[in-house]
């Protein structure tokens, strides 16, 4: 069984031995490895069940990494990172085949860059001679974890050690995005709101394809599931209320339902507590033993609404 604890030192140990460390982020809890260690990385795939063909995230801890492992990097790269980072913005650039093994990226080009914003996960990767891959720490395809507790519980018996930092402040994935000269390509809604990139790019394009040979993590169309069936609602639509079913409400509770079955994203209607409450109340109802299903309301699909509500479809997807 995994040990929970602070001490960076000891994850860093672990992870220069080729083990595996769950590691706290702002987003979500990661499970990590040594970057350019292929064995490692293929204990990542090996510990959550998760296919070889969905490529991973790597992290690092000084924006200057980045001309380490990525090449012809766009012009305005350093300002941009400068920008957004520490923080829930990953880059797609072009790799440094010679350095990033092909099994972090499923042989693509490319290879998705973050630098994390969270005081402990920072001081274990300046730390580290290494860069981490790190997709979330969960089984492949389930709720992702927002909290120690919630890895322990679901790969606490296939990893070595969980650096405890606390419940994740933002609570859903970074943003992912691919840069071309003034064009900017959105391919995961995430935790930033990608408003926010208005002033750097002319042109924003989304592109979060649901298929199975993705270009990004988070890009499949079923992902981020609870093991109940759950069903998707429009905001604000009328429904009847069921016996054994748990809800999920943007900011009001639904009448005829006791309120021990509910769970309200952000009762004063900000979806950054919307957010960050989102997969712990996932993982809450599906956790409740005596109802059968789950129903959650979407929220208002603006800012940060886009990515709870495209992580709400991922997960009711079949």
């Amino acid at each position: 069984m995994a040990i929970l604890g602070e001490s960076v030192e000891l994850a860093s140990q672990l992870l220069e031995q080729g083990k595996l460390v769950a590691i706290p982020t702002e987003t979500v809890y990661g499970l990590a490895a040594n970057a350019l260690d292929s064995a490692a990385v293929a204990r990542i795939f090996e510990a959550k069940n998760r296919p070889f063909f969905d490529p991973l995230i790597v992290h690092v801890g000084n924006v200057n990494d980045v001309a380490k492992y990525c090449i012809n990097l766009p012009s305005n790269w350093h300002e941009l990172l400068n920008c957004f980072w520490p923080g829930p913005l990953t880059f797609l650039f072009e790799r440094n085949k010679e350095i990033i093994p092909d099994l972090v990226v499923n042989g693509s080009d490319w290879v998705a860059m973050r630098m994390p914003n969270h005081t402990l996960c920072l001081k274990l990767l300046q730390l580290l001679p290494f860069p981490l891959a790190a997709p979330s720490a969960n089984p492949f395809g389930y709720i992702s974890p927002t909290t120690a507790e919630h890895v322990l519980l679901n790969l606490g018996n296939k990893i070595d050690y969980i650096l405890d930092g606390g419940a994740c402040q933002v609570g859903i994935e970074s943003t992912i995005i691919k840069v071309h000269g003034k064009t900017c390509e959105v391919l995961r809604l995430g935790g930033l709101d990608i408003s926010e990139l208005d002033p750097f790019f002319e042109t924003i394009k989304l592109q979060i394809a649901n298929n199975s040979n993705p270009s990004a993590p988070g890009q499949l169309d079923k992902h981020y599931s609870p093991t109940k069936p759950i069903a998707i609602v429009e905001l604000d639509s009328a429904i009847t209320a069921q016996a054994n079913v748990a809800y999920i409400r943007w900011k009001q509770a639904l009448s005829g339902v006791p309120i021990q079955n509910q769970r309200i994203l952000s009762p004063t209607g900000d979806l950054n507590q919307a957010a960050a409450n989102l997969f712990t109340y996932l993982r809450q109802c599906d956790s409740m033993t005596d109802m059968e299903a789950i129903i959650a309301e979407k929220v208002p699909n603006v800012g940060l609404g886009l990515a709870i509500n495209d992580r709400l479809q991922r997960a009711a997807a079949k």
